[in-house]
């Protein structure tokens, strides 16, 4: 039984068609990478799924319409991490991670022990140990980003949703986080992550979603799903795709469709290859 479907999705917003026709399903315990142009739907689409947007056809969390869910219910079940915003207000780190247990409390039901036990928990788990005192507005953009993944943790919901939760962080706490999270997909949890970087979501995810004007034009294995014509069709490149010993890709830009010069390029794209390593 699938934990999220998706049929006939369309999403209307300000009389524009942003998504059109989307359907696709995800079992518990997966990771999947939705990847695109910008403009594709992205975020619109985590956005429809987290009920803060109308759309027509139907999403489903275990079989119940996301529409029936209360917002409280949806996110004990759904927890979103944004690309981390510019704040204006002030918070210490553990006030704003404490609020990830929001859902878990009753109304005016003051955080216990427990509460802050999970919130040290989580920032320990994000390599913010430390930081437990200190102003957000004091942070940096990746460990602003990190905070919000610890409030996500803490908020111990089953599907965990991210829009390019990489896009602040430097490599090392790039791939930090995506091991981090990997860890929570093999505890059984559920990931649905935008991805800007290819090589990053074909490193990380179980199957790969490519949005395209709005529409689903690829449901697929990583090695399946990025192949030269999908990256000059959909993101305007020309590459060169050869596949690691794992199977996943390892990809070389080779150029802008709208530059290139050489008509060998495109054939030349099209010569798969293998390497080790």
């Amino acid at each position: 039984m699938a934990l999220l479907s998706l049929e006939n999705v369309d999403v209307q917003l300000e009389n524009t068609e942003i998504l059109r026709a989307i359907e696709f399903e995800m079992k518990a315990g997966t990771w999947v990478g939705l990847i695109g142009p910008n403009g594709s739907g992205k975020t619109t689409l985590l956005r429809a799924i987290g009920a803060h947007i109308p759309f027509d056809g139907r999403i489903e969390l275990d079989e119940r319409s996301v529409a029936d869910w209360s917002a409280q219910e949806r996110a004990r079940r759904l927890a979103y991490v944004r690309q981390a915003p510019s704040l204006t207000f002030d918070f210490t780190v553990e006030e704003l991670v404490l609020l990830g247990r929001a859902p878990q409390r009753g109304w005016l039901q003051a955080y216990g022990s427990d509460d802050r036990a999970l919130v040290q928990e989580a920032l320990s788990r994000v390599d913010l140990d430390g930081f437990a005192s200190r102003s957000v507005l004091s942070l940096s953009g990746g460990e602003m980003q990190r905070v919000f993944l610890a409030q996500a943790l803490v908020q111990e919901a089953d599907l965990l949703m991210l829009d390019e939760p990489t896009s602040h962080l430097d490599v090392h706490y790039q791939y930090s986080f995506m091991d981090q999270v990997q860890s929570l997909v093999g505890g059984g949890k559920t990931v649905l992550a935008v991805f800007h970087d290819l090589e990053l979501a074909a490193r990380y995810a179980d199957r790969l979603l490519v949005l395209h004007e709005g529409r689903l034009v690829a449901n697929g294995a990583p090695g399946e799903v990025l192949t030269p014509t999908c990256i000059a069709d959909v993101f305007g490149m020309h590459a060169r795709i050869e596949h690691r010993a794992d199977g996943t890709p390892r990809i070389e830009y080779l150029a802008p469709i709208s530059e290139r010069a050489n008509e060998n390029l495109k054939e030349e794209a099209r010569v798969p290859s293998a390497v080790s390593g």
